[in-house]
Order: structure tokens, then sequence, then C-alpha cells
């Protein structure tokens, strides 16, 4: 199978099926002497970490990640410093349950890869979806850790902003709520939670599952990374988010909306500033226009299908043509967007990532 990599000169390539004995990546273009700790990744990974809810998937996995490569260590034996080589990063599965997919060895999963996956290459793992699960983003959200390491300055956070029919309030945003113990949703909004909460158990009782829309934001990213034709920053944000699991729609600023407003209200209109730097007066392009970033916050949103593996009989085939109603045991996540904002993170901090890196090449500057 080709096509584990993405990236240009931030490369990572991801490796691992979700009930083999691990999965991982290898980022290949890191500088040397970024300094970084474990404990930084693994905060990353325990973002994303299953089983940490009643709304997510009950796959008990710790998701300790394990540094094999392309470093070596500070004097206070815990800062690793980056050589230029190879970085190498491993999380190993401790809490496969393959038997509860013995019933679709032979079935396709309706909404899911299953029966593209068997066409492209005439076999497929059954067991959680093989190298198509979403168990495979682990790996990325340990890069994206990396990544935001290369622009000391930049911060990527994302939320949660909708789940199926419910919205957050826009006007209760606060970004510091994201992280509390009594917020499971990755909401900004915390009046949305006992509202995102009663939904989802209703779902998750029916044996369904829902979608949901996560924004993410950069901060501190520097106006110029990206190109204007075949290697614009919107272009490869739009891409890796497009490549997570169940995603189904990417927009970058205003998006969708700018189709339904006149030029006059989407221009972001400029003024010069008292330290002689320009000021947006709106941010409806997202932070990059003809595909190069202004310098302003860097907004992305990606909207998440439901989770195609449900308890609600749906009608399908197998392998052998004969009709069959699917029903899919196991634990899956009745909305797969909750764990998707730090995957989402992640995947806009290799981008940039990426795109500064290829700016210090061509101009030597940062």
């Amino acid at each position: 199978m080709s096509h584990n990599t993405f990236g240009h000169l931030f490369r990572v390539t991801t490796w691992g099926e979700s009930h083999g004995a691990a999965l991982g990546c290898v980022i290949d273009g890191c500088p040397p002497r970024i300094r970084f700790t474990q404990g930084e990744i693994q905060a990353e990974l325990d973002k994303r970490r299953p089983g940490q809810s009643r709304f997510v998937t009950q796959r008990r996995e710790p998701d300790e990640v394990k540094v094999l490569s392309g470093f070596v260590l500070d004097g206070d034996g815990t800062t690793m410093i980056s050589t230029g080589t190879p970085i190498s990063m491993m999380i190993e599965n401790v809490d496969q349950r393959s038997k509860d997919y013995g019933e679709i060895a032979r079935q396709y999963r309706p909404g899911h890869a299953d029966y593209t996956y068997h066409m492209k290459y005439g076999i497929r793992d059954h067991r959680g979806g093989g190298r198509s699960s979403a168990r495979e983003t682990a790996a990325r959200v340990a890069a994206g850790a990396l990544a935001r390491k290369l622009l000391p300055e930049m911060t990527v956070r994302g939320a949660l902003i909708s789940m199926g029919e419910k919205q957050i309030d826009r006007a209760n945003w606060d970004w510091n709520f994201i992280g509390d113990a009594e917020n499971p949703f990755f909401t900004p909004d915390r009046a949305s939670v006992p509202v995102f909460a009663d939904y989802l158990d209703g779902i998750r009782k029916a044996g369904s599952s829902v979608g949901a829309v996560i924004e993410i934001v950069a901060e501190g990213v520097p106006a110029g990374l990206g190109a204007p034709i075949y290697a614009k920053l919107d272009q490869d944000i739009a891409s890796n988010l497009m490549s997570i699991n169940a995603v189904k729609g990417v927009e970058i600023g205003n998006g969708f909306e700018a189709a339904r407003i006149t030029g006059e209200q989407n221009a972001d209109e400029m003024r010069m500033g008292n330290d002689d730097k320009p000021i947006f007066l709106s941010n409806n392009a997202g932070g990059i226009l003809g595909g190069i970033s202004t310098g302003q916050a860097i907004v992305a949103r990606f909207a998440v299908k439901p989770t195609s593996s449900i308890l609600t009989p749906r009608q399908s085939i197998d392998v052998d043509g004969n009709n069959v109603d699917v029903m899919t045991k196991g634990r899956h996540d009745p909305c797969v967007g909750i764990r998707a904002v730090p995957i989402g993170e992640a995947m806009v901090a290799c981008a940039i990532a990426d795109h500064y890196l290829r700016h210090r090449g061509q101009t030597g500057r940062v």
C-alpha cells in the first residue's frame, strides 16, 4: 500500500493497524536542535486517548508513546534534542478485542471503508478496520506535538462547535474551559455541556451515532507562509484535514458563507497601525490570502460524519454477494468528532510546520 506519508520537508510516515501489536510514525525532515520532552508529546496523546468518558469508545488504551530515534538527551536526562535524523515514535496497542469483529469478517459495514478497501486491495483487515481505522491517528497526534516545536510563537487550538443538531453559543467562547475536567466534549461553551450530554446519551442508548463540526485556530503564524499556486497553505491544511478518518468537508475562514455575502462584506479591510504594521479589520479569509498566510489567526473547520460502526441493523452485502443485515458490535465512539479535535490540531500544526521549513529554505527568512 502506497501513500502513508504526508508533508514535503516536514514529512510524516505513519505505520501500524488498529489491532496490530503497535502503531507509530517516522518524522523525516525535523531540523536539528529542536528541544522537546516525551511528556510534551504524551500530553497531546492524552487529549485524544480513548475511554476517558462515557461519550467515547471504552477501549482502554494508555497510548504511552516511546521515542525510539532521532535525538540525544540533554544533561537533565529528560529533555530530548533532535539530531536532524529520522525521529521514530511508537505506541503499543494493549486492549484489542478482535473477536468483536468476527461476525463482520465477510460483511461490509454501510458507510464504512470495508467495501472500497476490499475492492482496491483484494484483502482487508476486518479487526477494527485495520489500517483504515481512526486508531492510526494517534501517530499523527504524536507528530503534531513535535511540529508545534518548530514555531515556538505558534499556538494551535481546537474546539467542537456543533454536534448533530446542537450548536455552541459563540458569545460564551472560552478557550480555558476546553481543558476543564468537567468538559468531555472540547467545547468552548460551558452552557453546551449538559445539552451535548443529554443529546449524545440519547444517541448512544439508541445504538446510533452522530457527526460534529470542529474548528481549529492557529495563532502566532508569521505572514508569508505558503505559495500562490500549487503549494497554497490553505490547500495543504485542507488536504491534511480531509485525510482524517470520517471527515467529509473542510472550510477555511468564512468558508461556504463567503458564497452568500457581497464583496464589501467579505473583504478584510486594512489600516496601518501605530507600530507601522498593518491591522486587518476582519478575518473572513481565515488568515490566508492567495494561498499565503497574512499573519492573522488561521481558522479552519471540518465536518466529521457519524461513526459508521453502530448497533442499529443496516442493510448491506457480504463478500459472496449475499444480502445481509449488519450490526457492528465492539466499542465505538457515538460521536467520533469529539476525539477528532486533537487530531485536527495536529494536522494543522504539521501543515504549518512544513510550510515554515519551505519558506525558510526558499527565502532564507523566518
